[in-house]
């Protein structure tokens, strides 16, 4: 059921969504990770945390564009949202962001393990697997910046709507 926290919560994940497909932020310096995050931590319908980021990915990839190692990355947004559930049990913003380093890397490891797999240009051995994880190294900064930003901004912004009413945190 959309209560008034979850149409809160769904809002500050729409806009976030938008920002995927403007174009206008910096490569892999997205929201989606903190979006998964935040609402595997903070629906009150568990559903509705799996949910969201993966429709956001499906619509926005439909616009941007599809590739050969997506199921890496929705694989790597759905253990992002099970990490969120644990933040859930004890949502406090030094939690979330260990959420968010956390996601961070599981998000790096899974999707360069799959450009591994699924990429000629990597040897299909452990010397393979490690030169994609070094390709992936330069990407990683923008990932975990991206990360940390936006999950203190819903978090955050959860925590000042809360504060200023209260009723948001009961519903």
């Amino acid at each position: 059921m959309l209560n008034s926290r979850n149409l809160f919560i769904l809002a500050l994940i729409v806009l976030a969504a938008v920002l995927r497909v403007s174009g206008n932020l910096p490569y892999n310096f997205t929201p989606v990770a903190a979006i998964a995050l935040f609402g595997g931590a903070m629906f009150s319908n568990r559903a509705l945390g799996f949910i969201a980021p993966l429709a956001i990915m499906l619509i926005s990839d439909f616009f941007i564009g599809f590739h050969s190692s997506m199921f890496a990355v929705y694989a790597a947004l759905i253990g992002i949202v099970l990490i969120g559930q644990l933040v859930r049990k004890n949502p406090t913003m030094l939690r979330a962001f260990g959420g968010a380093l956390a996601g961070s890397v599981l998000f790096f490891l899974v999707t360069n393990a799959a450009a591994w797999l699924v990429l000629p240009q990597y040897t299909k051995d452990l010397s393979g697997l490690f030169n994609s994880y070094v390709a992936g190294v330069p990407f990683f900064r923008g990932t975990l910046m991206g990360d940390l930003l936006f999950t203190g901004i819903f978090f955050g912004s959860y925590k000042l709507a809360e504060y200023r009413f209260p009723s948001l945190a009961k519903a």
